[in-house]
């Protein structure tokens, strides 16, 4: 009786209260690269309903690089207006970080997309289907592949521009994606870019099979590193009674004011604590590609779209660092003796499983792919340095990393033949005497791999393992060059059997590109050789946005 008492006098006083509900207070301008890009999104939507087909692509090509170009232009704003050093804080009640390792990715992310989305939008690689020009993406995705709707699809000339808007809400999770500043706004943006690439992997013109294949693994795997990583923000609010970063590193460090009754048995609970944050670490390192985490790689990599292999091998990683950056130095700075060993670890076998198993491979996609994981193991030993400047060299690491991987890739959809794109490595023999342009290029986007100075890939392999050197961990680095060594083998290989050997009988041909992948191919050597010439600049401009804010 007294219970029933106790509710209705609940009800009673809850209804009496007065109903004010206050209103979010949303920096609009600080989140405003974000909101354009979305925005652009949502437009090329209403183009694909509401235009005519063979209007769609020109229309959809625009949208795209405009919205992309004007979010660029929002977060060289806000860098300009202070946002990045003395202006840092967090937007969007404290969902959202605007500081300088934040306003510095979501620059890169949009760069990379900016580039990717010209190879998105090349229509001269393949031969003219019944008069009409075709792209890497299938006519119809939804229809059996090889089967009598996809063939209807193909004789009409249709295209698939809806790659775009999917291509434009993946961006949009990207930027918020290294930005995020609590638990549960990371776990929407990792959806958010996450959703549209499994998609985007699945629309090969050719090898529709593969392609499908490869986006049923990325899908499965990815759910499950999606669980793991929301049982781990549940372990921690467990742990911290909040899923804000500060709040969380606050419990941490034992600077927390206030305790909320409820969850006061539970707060400074270590086994939810590690528990926790080693499941939102899988989630992350998943993303990332490092070892053991790393099998959806080398699949993906093969069946999806080259395109699309291009913008994800560049654009995912710089994210998912951003992300894995800002959890361990803003969220988990006071566990740093815990993580740092299995950072140490998972940085090793990274390094050394990614050279070694390159070594064996026989299409250039998965080399390129297993070269991927190998970077991924570099990169993560300046992220164990735990220094403002393993920071800094993080950043200049990605952001020269993400423009040779998408030349590379580039490159890759020139080399072909009657079925298609050529990825076997023996078919590529003698290309340097058919096309010396085609595989002088390609040759400098491999040394850049491989670390060789003058190149971009040279100067952040340089900061990073200085960093880590300056942090402690010379046996990383020392790790790190002999996987340097061993990578470049294979890099060396490639350079060889394209020069050096004689063209076979019926080998590939190389395509002649359209403006559009000639300016994303010269966009990459551009960077990689500015940015090993003189790296100066950018790596003070990493240093100057390696603050996070707290």
């Amino acid at each position: 009786m007294t219970s029933a008492a106790t509710v209705h006098s609940l009800w009673t006083t809850a209804a009496d209260a007065p109903k004010k509900i206050p209103s979010p207070h949303i920096e609009y301008g600080q989140l405003s690269p974000t909101l354009i890009v979305l925005g652009a999104a949502v437009l090329a939507i209403l183009v694909e309903a509401f235009l005519p087909r063979r209007l769609r692509h020109p229309v959809q090509l625009m949208v795209t690089t405009v919205g992309l170009a004007a979010a660029f232009a929002a977060v060289v704003a806000l860098a300009a207006g202070g946002y990045g050093t003395d202006k840092a804080h967090p937007a969007a009640m404290g969902a959202v970080a605007v500081d300088g390792p934040a306003l510095f990715l979501q620059g890169t992310v949009l760069l990379v997309a900016l580039v990717a989305a010209f190879t998105f939008g090349e229509r001269r690689l393949d031969p003219a289907a019944h008069g009409r020009p075709v792209d890497s993406f299938a006519a119809q995705p939804a229809a059996v592949p090889g089967g009598e709707a996809e063939r209807a699809a193909v004789k009409a000339g249709w295209t698939t521009t809806e790659v775009f808007p999917l291509m434009l809400f993946a961006v949009a999770g990207m930027l918020v994606f290294p930005a995020a500043d609590d638990l549960l706004t990371l776990f929407v943006a990792l959806e958010v870019f996450s959703l549209p690439l499994y998609v985007l992997c699945a629309l090969a013109r050719r090898q529709r099979l593969l392609s499908q294949e490869a986006a049923v693994k990325y899908f499965l795997l990815g759910a499950f590193a999606s669980a793991f990583l929301l049982f781990g923000i549940a372990l921690l609010y467990g742990y911290a009674g909040t899923v804000t970063y500060s709040g969380i590193a606050d419990v941490v460090n034992g600077t927390v004011r206030t305790v909320d009754p409820v969850l006061a048995q539970t707060m400074g609970n270590d086994a939810l604590l590690l528990i926790g944050g080693a499941m939102v670490l899988m989630g992350l390192l998943f993303k990332v590609g490092a070892v053991p985490f790393h099998m959806w790689t080398p699949d993906v990599y093969q069946g999806a779209p080259t395109p699309v292999t291009g913008f994800m091998a560049a654009a995912t990683k710089v994210a998912a660092f951003g992300a894995l950056l800002r959890l361990l130095y803003v969220v988990l700075p006071g566990m740093r003796w815990d993580w740092r060993p299995v950072m140490w670890g998972v940085a090793i076998l990274t390094m050394l499983f990614g050279a070694v198993v390159a070594v064996t491979q026989t299409d250039v996609k998965r080399l390129l792919a297993y070269s991927s994981v190998a970077h991924a193991g570099f990169i993560l030993s300046g992220v164990v340095a735990t220094r403002p400047d393993g920071v800094s060299s993080v950043l200049f690491y990605l952001a020269a990393y993400s423009f040779v991987t998408l030349g590379a890739f580039a490159v890759v959809t020139l080399v072909r033949d009657a079925g298609g794109e050529a990825t076997q490595l023996s078919k590529w023999a003698g290309l340097g005497r058919r096309s010396p342009l085609v595989a002088a290029v390609f040759a400098v986007f491999l040394l850049a791999f491989a670390g060789i100075p003058l190149t971009s890939g040279f100067a952040g392999k340089f900061a990073v393992f200085k960093a880590a050197a300056q942090g402690g961990a010379v046996p990383l680095v020392i790790v790190g060059v002999v996987s340097s060594a061993i990578a470049a083998f294979f890099y060396i290989r490639v350079i060889v059997l394209m020069f050096f050997n004689e063209p076979k009988e019926g080998g590939p041909s190389v395509a002649v590109p359209s403006f559009l992948t000639s300016t994303a191919i010269g966009v990459g050597v551009v960077v990689t050789l500015v940015l090993g010439v003189a790296p100066q600049y950018f790596l003070n401009l990493a240093g100057q946005a390696g603050v996070f804010v707290r």
